[in-house]
């Protein structure tokens, strides 16, 4: 593995990233950032905490000189997504300061469209925003020489295709893009075939497989019994910071007051109806140790820069088996160990084979010690096979 030095960043570079605590580039980083100062196109995919970011931060900051209008756009499927990423260029930037701009709904339009005209560097975005700034008249990307897509597949997910598609279009055929995400479907192919020129694939690890460090398991139990099973997990476990996963925003906020009561358990929920202020509150809280339990919808499952959470449970199995790979992600980040805890009901079993067939391997299952279980059949060591029924006999004519 080569050190920063080694990947021809500049010196304001390497005493930025020296600064800000990085020792050496993951693989994606060690791969990506030579491709991206030779000025290649790149689709990079890589699981999640993999230091994607960093991946393409680095060279741009590198790269880039101020000028009078945007050169940079990175496009990110979420706010929370989006500042995480400015934070970033922060860091990088330290030695090489940008006018750096950020772009999502849930504010009014008017510091947006003020700050546009105060010769922005880079802008980072989410999609819809973007593109109604655009529809204004607000601002050009005629100048991009720098697009960044990050998360990817999520973008896709979210049904942001359409409004990508006409971003891209915008911009400045002379311009290096670079794709990233944590895994690549067919619509990723098909959309960088159009918008990439003879890129470059950097692929760390198996594009559907969880990361090696995370130790992940099912835990089966009786429909009526989820709740009080996730609340013994959690008692039990020795966590440092934990990620509870729930389907909906109700079941996040009705498990949020179910573990609230419990001793040594700080939580707090976040999804997309909590306000925009308070789900910063929430993070930086969860960040700095404030909250040692978060309690999140698939807003949080991909891409946020936390680090140190030890341990994360499904509240359900994941509908779309890419979301179990992201949501298990967000533990054992950066070469940590972390473990990922999985509840399974008797009506998510199809779930459950769908992820197993996702990522090719059979989960284990496993039972909490000292838990006084109702008898599900899913807690039987093998299934039981079903009776054949007897056929009645033939009648003598």
């Amino acid at each position: 593995m080569p050190s920063f030095d080694e990947l021809g960043l500049s010196q304001p570079l390497l005493r930025a990233i020296e600064q800000a605590g990085y020792t050496e580039p993951t693989d994606i980083q060690a791969q990506a950032i030579p491709v991206a100062l030779n000025k290649q196109d790149i689709i990079g995919a890589s699981q999640t905490g993999t230091g994607k970011t960093a991946a393409f931060a680095l060279p741009i900051v590198d790269q880039l000189i101020p000028g009078t209008k945007p050169q940079v756009l990175i496009l990110e499927p979420t706010r929370e997504l989006a500042a995480q990423v400015e934070d970033q260029m922060g860091v990088f930037g330290f030695y090489r300061p940008l006018n750096v701009l950020l772009i999502h709904g849930g504010v009014g339009y008017g510091h947006q469209i003020e700050a546009l005209q105060n010769n922005t560097d880079v802008i980072i975005a989410t999609p819809g925003r973007l593109l109604d700034l655009m529809e204004k008249g607000a601002l050009q990307l005629d100048q991009i020489t720098f697009l960044v897509l990050d998360e990817v597949d999520r973008m896709l997910d979210m049904g942001f295709l359409p409004d990508v598609r006409k971003i891209i279009d915008k911009c400045s055929p002379e311009r290096q893009t670079m794709f990233f995400s944590a895994t690549m479907p067919g619509a990723i192919e098909t959309l960088a075939n159009w918008a990439l020129k003879d890129p470059v694939e950097v692929e760390i690890g198996g594009r559907r497989s969880p990361a090696e460090t995370v130790t992940h398991a099912f835990y089966p139990v009786g429909m009526d019994q989820r709740d009080a099973l996730i609340e013994a997990l959690v008692i039990q476990t020795g966590f440092e910071s934990m990620m509870i996963f729930t389907r909906t925003k109700k079941e996040a906020d009705t498990l949020l007051t179910f573990l609230s009561g419990n001793e040594g358990i700080n939580a707090v929920a976040l999804h997309s109806d909590i306000r925009q202020s308070d789900r910063t509150k929430a993070l930086q809280g969860f960040r700095d140790g404030t909250f040692n339990v978060i309690i999140a919808t698939d807003i949080a499952a991909r891409g946020l820069d936390v680090s140190g959470v030890t341990h994360v449970i499904n509240y359900r199995v994941p509908e779309n088996p890419e979301d179990y790979v992201h949501r298990i992600g967000r533990t054992g980040r950066a070469q940590q160990e972390g473990d990922a805890f999985t509840i399974l009901t008797a009506d998510e079993l199809d779930q459950a084979r769908a992820v197993e067939h996702y990522i090719d391997q059979k989960i284990d299952r496993k039972k909490v010690e000292g838990f006084d279980y109702n008898y599900s059949a899913l807690l039987d060591d093998e299934p039981a096979k079903p009776l054949r029924k007897r056929r009645p006999p033939k009648r003598r004519r």
